[in-house]
């Protein structure tokens, strides 16, 4: 087959397609195809242009100049409701879920017909999401339902609205091991199917497995593209950075090994809270990276929101927390902050940032909720921009101008944003819940390597993940949660990611 023969089987194509933002191109001059029956994964640092480029195509984001080609008809989208007309629908990375309608009711938001009763809405959700193998009741509210049932909505509603070209931003990151098989042989079932999809993911071992082809991009331009056997993980990096970025360091055991002599800065004994919680315990100290791993729902995103004052445990028979070897009890997460304790969110669009606020101001807003600022009750812009200044610097945060909102950026540099804004009230103690999701491999890179320093200058580090090799390469120790509970303390230095997995599981 001819390269002829494979563009009139394109589904989509972009003919040099540039997006400015100001004067400053987004993408530049960009021919990509997607094509008929294949999966064709996306990849690329946060900031290469992989958003933007779909989104042009999802309608979401206006070419400045080029040409979009949707099944050889050329089209000019002004909104994404268009191009859902012309069979493209995209599943964001962040969820569009209205929180105060049911599972059903999102589904078919959008496309309801006047007769339609309410049982049968809900009726047609349930076999959709039993063919999909998603554990989701379609009578609840999207508010109530956790970050991994959201996203299994947004890609059942892709699917139920029968578009032929599908989007997927970054799918499979909130989802567990189970989960994201379960969502592989869906796209193996619709490409049979012929449907065109598009996979953009930072798991570079899931483009490598899922993908027919994959593209690279790197500052707004396509540098590779090729059929995925062409590619292993060590060639896509390279393409993606520009450089070789050597693999990440095990925890330093020796440094390890001196930690334990001196009293734990946190203990947590027997925390009960609600359904999720049952009965968890652990220890942390300073100078420590502590990584907790296990499947989503298995409580340890609650009760890390315990000990950071977000949510409470149980009154009677709830347990105990102690830090510095005194008893605590917060009403609210400012009483956690005041105290040192800096809760870095799973969910950084809903609680990580102020989105219409630009990188300065979030982390300003982070620094007067602080101990340091308790009694500072004048803004200060010339002390925002100093601020603005070090931490943009010393994360490396990288944006079009320094005016620019959170929700502007990158998703790995929102993350960063979230990251300093927290880490600007200089915590005794720092939780970070999924540190490194929908981050590319540059800034995991970083972000691992301030995880050291935080441990290295003497703060207690907890790391909450769903990512097993991230856990075993930054933790001195490891403990699993499962239904509620920990049940085990692993080895990082001899722990595998099966044996990891095994234990969290049963």
């Amino acid at each position: 087959m001819t390269q002829d023969d494979l563009d009139h089987d394109a589904a989509v194509r972009l003919v040099a397609a540039t997006k400015y933002y100001g004067r400053v191109p987004a993408i530049k001059d960009v021919n990509f195809t997607i094509r008929n029956g294949e999966i064709h994964a996306l990849v690329g640092e946060n900031g290469a242009g992989k958003s933007t480029l779909t989104k042009a195509i999802a309608g979401t984001v206006q070419l400045s100049s080029g040409q979009l080609f949707v099944n050889g008809k050329e089209c000019h989208f002004q909104s994404p409701a268009q191009a859902f007309a012309e069979g493209i629908a995209m599943v964001y990375q962040e969820d569009s879920l209205i929180p105060t309608l049911t599972v059903a009711q999102n589904l078919r938001l959008g496309i309801e017909t006047p007769l339609c009763k309410l049982r049968t809405i809900n009726r047609d959700a349930q076999e959709l999401m039993n063919s999909m193998n998603f554990n989701v009741d379609p009578l609840e509210y999207c508010s109530a339902i956790g970050t991994a049932k959201r996203q299994m909505v947004e890609i059942a509603r892709a699917v139920y609205r029968q578009a032929r070209i599908l989007i997927f931003d970054e799918p499979t990151a909130t989802l567990t091991p189970e989960e994201t098989q379960h969502l592989f042989r869906l796209l193996f079932e619709l490409r049979e199917k012929n449907f065109a999809i598009v996979f953009i993911s930072h798991a570079l071992e899931e483009a490598l497995e899922l993908a027919d082809r994959i593209t690279v991009m790197r500052d707004g331009e396509i540098v590779a593209s090729d059929q995925a056997a062409a590619f292993d993980r060590d060639t896509l990096v390279r393409h993606m950075v520009g450089r070789d970025i050597s693999a990440t360091p095990q925890a330093d055991r020796t440094r390890s090994e001196a930690i334990y002599k001196t009293a734990p800065i946190l203990r947590v004994q027997n925390i009960i809270a609600g359904s999720k919680v049952r009965n968890m315990s652990f220890s942390a100290y300073k100078g420590e990276i502590l990584g907790i791993a296990g499947l989503v729902g298995s409580g340890r995103t609650e009760l890390m929101e315990v000990v950071a004052g977000i949510r409470k445990r149980n009154f009677f028979k709830g347990g105990m927390i102690y830090l510095n070897g005194k008893s605590i009890r917060y009403r609210v997460p400012t009483q956690a902050v005041r105290d040192g304790i800096a809760y870095v969110t799973e969910d950084r669009k809903v609680a990580g940032f102020y989105e219409t606020m630009n990188i300065g101001e979030n982390i300003y807003m982070g620094w007067l909720r602080s101990g340091i600022a308790r009694w500072k009750l004048i803004y200060r812009k010339a002390h925002e921009k100093e601020l603005a200044a070090q931490w943009i610097d010393k994360m490396k945060i990288r944006s079009i101008d320094g005016n620019s909102k959170v929700i502007e950026l990158s998703g790995g540099n929102q993350q960063k944003v979230t990251l300093a804004k927290s880490l600007v009230q200089d915590p005794q103690i720092v939780i970070l819940d999924e540190p490194t999701r929908g981050v590319d491999v540059g800034a995991i890179a970083e972000i691992h390597a301030l995880i050291r320093s935080l441990a290295a200058d003497g703060k207690a580090v907890i790391v909450v993940s769903s990512y097993l090799p991230e856990i075993l390469s930054i933790s001195d120790r490891i403990l699993v949660a499962r239904s509620g509970q920990i049940v085990a303390e692993m080895d990082p230095a001899v722990a595998t990611p099966e044996e990891v997995m095994y234990v969290a599981v049963h």
